[in-house]
């Protein structure tokens, strides 16, 4: 049963490498606000698991899970904010980056 989880593990990481490498990088900053969802639903869930811990280790691990799971939501909406303010114009009409108006 161990080899078939680590089968789907690894099928998940391949697929997972080939599909984020042929996305467009104008598509990067969605796709990272999507990626801080699901460090969200990683949080919920490291806080439900932290619930039913019974042993003062499952809560030690399951606090740091937490700890690590808001740490790194937290800062993935710190560096989405960032990017988008890199497409930001300053003046109305005017593209924000070099060559945006041939994105459309």
């Amino acid at each position: 049963m161990d080899l078939f989880y680590l089968y789907i593990f690894m099928l998940a990481a391949f697929t997972g490498y080939e599909v984020i490498a042929r996305v467009p990088v104008i598509l990067h900053t969605p796709l990272m606000s999507g990626s801080n969802f699901v460090h969200g639903v990683v949080l919920v869930g490291a806080m439900v698991a932290l619930g039913h811990a019974a042993s003062p280790l499952e809560q030690a691990i399951g606090f740091f899970a937490v700890l690590l799971g808001a740490a790194n939501a937290a800062g993935g909406y710190v560096v989405t904010e960032r990017m988008l303010a890199m497409f930001r114009s300053d003046r109305r009409g005017a593209p924000a980056m070099p060559g945006a108006e041939r994105v459309k």
